[in-house]
């Protein structure tokens, strides 16, 4: 019996992945770095001090970790204020879930870039609990933000809301049942995808009865 249902942020509810992309290849390329093809898709999911490390280690930007995620937050929070990327029917989706379930977030975003979020989308109060994965030990594809999102909400079985190979992974480790809305920017892998009990084309397939 499902008890709650945790939401990813990026690419499930807010088209945010390009943002974060061209937040990063700003910076790196500001301070001295040099992208590499591989860079967006190895930082999916990662958590903010992963991603910063990566940007310094594999990068080369000429920053310390703290000042790249200083650096990207800050034009984060700066685009989303200027327009918010809402994905169709995200609104609505959380609304129903909201409606027969305690919700949770559990989100590779940083604590500043989730409350933004939420409080733009005036969804803010649907959900009971919202973890980042800087808060806890590993971002995904471990899955320790959706553990804690399901210590925090006082649940032993949940539904995940995912639509990336890494944020995928990390629900099944948790134990969640996993519902696939896959990203079109950047599509999982087949094995990742295949770890989903339901896949769905988009916000409005997702329904009770399908959680």
């Amino acid at each position: 019996m499902i008890e709650a249902v945790v939401f990813d942020l990026d690419g499930v509810l807010v088209d945010s992945e390009q943002v974060w992309d061209a937040a990063r290849r700003d910076v790196v390329a500001a301070h001295g770095g040099t992208w590499k093809e591989s860079a967006t898709r190895d930082m999916l999911g990662m958590s903010s001090p992963e991603w910063s490390r990566y940007v310094v280690e594999r990068l080369g930007a000429q920053l310390t970790p703290e000042e790249v995620n200083a650096a990207v937050v800050e034009a984060m929070l700066a685009r989303y204020r200027e327009a918010l990327p809402l994905l169709p029917g995200a609104r609505e989706a959380v609304e129903r879930m909201a409606g027969a379930f305690p919700l949770g977030l559990a989100s590779s975003s940083n604590r500043e870039v989730i409350d933004l979020v939420l409080e733009r989308m005036g969804a803010g109060e649907r959900f009971a609990a919202t973890i980042s994965s800087e808060e806890v030990g590993r971002g995904k594809p471990a899955p320790d933000v959706y553990l804690e999102a399901m210590r925090r909400l006082g649940v032993s079985r949940a539904a995940a809301i995912e639509d990336s190979e890494n944020g995928l992974r990390s629900a099944h480790a948790a134990g969640l049942r996993v519902i696939a809305i896959p990203n079109p920017h950047f599509p999982p892998a087949e094995d990742a995808l295949a770890l989903a009990d339901v896949t769905l084309p988009d916000l409005d397939a997702l329904t009770t009865a399908v959680v």
